[in-house]
């Protein structure tokens, strides 16, 4: 009885795993021929199959990142970066699949912006600044260092602390955001986030991280989160359930941008600050394309140089004074500005 039983399970796995008319598991012959491994944004998609073999080949269907694609179109209306080109090949009774990785590129150079300071103010020259955001006309920071994080509610004219909790000791705070009365507070590599009230600061609930391992930068567009993780990539997460739906990864003309960190939405794009380069990119978030870039790096020699004076990392924009405001780590000062193309 055990023994006939041994039987039909390896006869049924057997069969199922000759049945079906997939073919992937022989290297196939045939490939994916594109018009170019490079490609921007608007270019037109050439795609055919190399068939070495003279393959009798009945049909050959397209999918970009695991979305059906015609040959021929237009890249549009897609988002930027990596992408993986796969054909489904009809061969006799078979269907061969094959894959072809491209990157796609932005097709606009970055605008230059310029500032001009507005106004200067104090700031905690302690805090190691890792997030900044104003919520009806209150500005809340988060700060970083293990036995120094901390979630503060700042008066921006005074630098007064009205509001401050500490985090526990094995937390390094990151980025923050605020949407619909919760703050949304990262930490680094803990793989873990937090919910709070925004009135009380009462820990709401926590959160793990989904693919992305690191926490860095977040803002909101008044529905989503957007989160950044040290790399090129923006995950977007659903508020309810914390869930990474799907991520963009930022681009130029010319490659992709790393090291994004503390981010900040304003009129309808991501403003991101490039870690350790002093500058801000501002990024189209339906493509990921960099639309801008803003030097901020004279910025630095204004504030009080000392051993633990760090990079700029803090980005918050005020709607009712239509002015945004920077600072750094273990900066002195808080600036506010208006920026303007070149």
């Amino acid at each position: 009885m055990q023994l006939s039983k041994y039987f039909i399970l390896f006869t049924l796995t057997l069969f199922l795993t000759n049945c079906g008319d997939t073919n992937t598991s022989k290297k196939s012959s045939l490939s994916i021929k594109i018009n170019d491994q490079s490609l921007m944004l608007g270019d037109t998609l050439q795609l055919s199959i190399n068939n070495p073999k003279n393959l009798n080949i009945s049909s050959v269907t397209y999918e970009m990142s695991g979305k059906s694609i015609e040959n021929n179109a237009i890249l549009n209306n897609i988002t930027l970066g990596n992408k993986t080109i796969t054909a489904k090949v009809k061969v006799g009774d078979n269907t061969e699949t094959v894959t072809k990785s491209v990157i796609v590129y932005n097709n606009v150079i970055p605008t230059i912006y310029t500032f001009e300071i507005v106004n200067t103010f104090p700031h905690d020259i302690t805090s190691y600044t890792q997030g900044l955001e104003f919520y009806n006309g209150e500005l809340y920071e988060s700060t970083g260092q293990r036995t120094e994080s901390k979630l503060r509610k700042v008066n921006f004219e005074t630098g007064d602390i009205l509001k401050n909790i500490d985090l526990e000791d094995q937390y390094f705070g990151e980025g923050l955001t605020v949407l619909n009365d919760k703050i949304y507070q990262l930490t680094w590599q803990a793989e873990r986030g937090f919910v709070y009230d925004v009135n009380t600061f009462e820990k709401l609930s926590s959160f793990n991280y989904g693919t992305s391992k690191e926490g860095w930068g977040i803002c909101n567009d008044g529905k989503t989160l957007y989160k950044s993780d040290g790399t090129e990539k923006i995950y977007l997460l659903n508020p309810e359930n914390l869930t990474e739906q799907s991520h963009i990864e930022v681009y130029t003309q010319k490659g992709k941008i790393p090291s994004l960190n503390e981010l900040e939405w304003i009129d309808g794009k991501i403003f991101a600050n490039i870690y350790q380069r002093n500058g801000v990119a501002i990024i189209n978030p339906k493509t990921g394309g960099v639309e801008g870039v803003i030097n901020f790096e004279s910025l630095r020699k204004l504030v009080k140089q000392h051993p633990e004076l760090d990079v700029l990392n803090g980005i918050a924009y005020n709607p009712e004074r239509e002015t945004i405001f920077v600072t750094g780590k273990n900066w002195d000062k808080l600036f506010e500005v208006k920026i303007e193309a070149q």
